[in-house]
This record gives structure tokens, sequence and C-alpha cells, in this order.
């Protein structure tokens, strides 16, 4: 009987190792599961290399797990916002590496690793610094950066709702990176608010196939600096 649930944030994060690549989802706060953030700090788990659309705000989530000291470097598109301090304080001393990857470029790097993709071509960055020292190409006289995947040991998700299978449901933006994270991972751990019996979700409604969700974890909704849920 497949049955990914798993007792605790603990129990799902224990075999996470020093050195892994971790894909976390979220947009800022949307999306962002920040249960699992927290048991990734409380694991210990060090010298990791983080994969976000952004570098953390405020003191809360991401940006608590980088002033852990436990993150090597870290590939995003947004490092800068109004309360991007904690990762500002770490780039500016040379505590913590930078690889900047433009927004959809990131999103399509994980959804390559998932599909199999070697590599591909895209437009974006072409002819800025982020483009140096990558192969280009002119196609149907187009220029073109050769881009490649980007793989994860572990992806940390948040869902809506969730089965023990794996399959997975999200609530409006919240459906952001979470998906193609899953995709990209070799282990992947979503939380979920609500747990549901086999066949009871609509397949249409599926956002992520369990093929893709290694352990759920049921967590209570909370809110948050942006407002979401309230109890």
């Amino acid at each position: 009987m497949i049955n990914k649930i798993a007792d605790s944030v603990a129990q799902a994060l224990s075999g996470v190792q020093d050195g892994a690549t971790v894909l976390i989802g979220g947009f800022g706060t949307s999306g962002n599961p920040i249960e699992l953030i927290d048991g990734l700090i409380a694991h210990g788990a060090r010298e990791l290399t983080v994969v976000n659309n952004n570098a953390g705000n405020g003191d809360a989530g991401l940006a608590a797990l980088l002033k852990s000291g436990q993150v090597r470097k870290i590939i995003c598109s947004f490092p800068r916002q109004v309360d991007s301090y904690v990762f500002d304080e770490l780039y500016r001393s040379g505590k913590i590496e930078l690889e900047l990857v433009p927004q959809g470029n990131l999103a399509e790097r994980m959804r390559a690793a998932g599909a199999g993709i070697g590599a591909f071509f895209c437009p974006t960055a072409y002819g800025t610094q982020l483009a140096e020292g990558k192969e280009t190409r002119e196609i149907n006289g187009k220029h073109y950066v050769l881009e490649y995947p980007i793989y994860g040991d572990v992806a940390l998700v948040k869902a809506e709702k969730g089965d023990r299978w794996g399959n997975l449901t999200c609530r409006m933006s919240a459906r952001n990176f979470g998906p193609v994270c899953a995709m990209a991972a070799k282990y992947t751990v979503a939380t979920v608010h609500e747990l549901v019996e086999l066949g009871e979700m609509d397949p249409e409604a599926v956002v992520t196939p369990g093929i893709y969700v290694s352990k759920v974890v049921k967590v209570p909704r909370v809110a948050t600096q942006a407002g979401g849920f309230k109890q």
C-alpha cells in the first residue's frame, strides 16, 4: 500500500544531508512552505544550496534559514526586496554565494530537470552580464543563450490539499514555483492543510501528481505576514 503521509515534519526531513540542493516553492510569502523551512533549520543540515524565487522576507521562513548559517549558496531571481536585510548583510559580508537567474529561466530550468531535457536555448539575458561565459546561438535570426536544468536533491513545497498517494492541489497564487520544484527534485516533501481519501480529489484539479511527491505532512492554517489564512 502506498502511503506517503509522514507523522511529522521532522520525520519527513530526516534524510536531508549536508551539501544538498534544496528547491523551495513560494513567491514571496505566497505558497511558502514555512513549516518545512523551520523543520530544515531544526534538522541542522549545512552547506546547502537553496533555489527560490527570492532571498527571503523579514526574519521568518527562508530569511531565518539564511540567518542560521546553513546555506552556502542561493540561486534566485529577486535577491533584494525592502525587507531582504538578512540576505543583504550575508552577501555584503561574503558569507553567502549568489547565482542570479531571470525568473522565467529559473522556472524553466527546474521544469527542464523534471522533463528530462538536457539543456535549452532561451533569449532572456542575451547580451547582458548574466550571459557571460555561456554558449550562445543565433536561431532564425534571433539570439539565444544555452541554459542547463536545475536538479534538486530535495524540494519543499506547500499545497492546499493532498491524499496518501501524494496527489496535490494548490490554492490560487500558492500555485507558483511549487509544481516545478517537485518535478525537479529526487525527494519532495509537501505540506497540506487538508488530507482526503483516495478518489475524493477531482483528477482535473490535481496540480502535482503523486509520482513527483515523496512525503506529505498535514499542517494547520496560520496567518502570514501578507495576511493569508486566519485561525
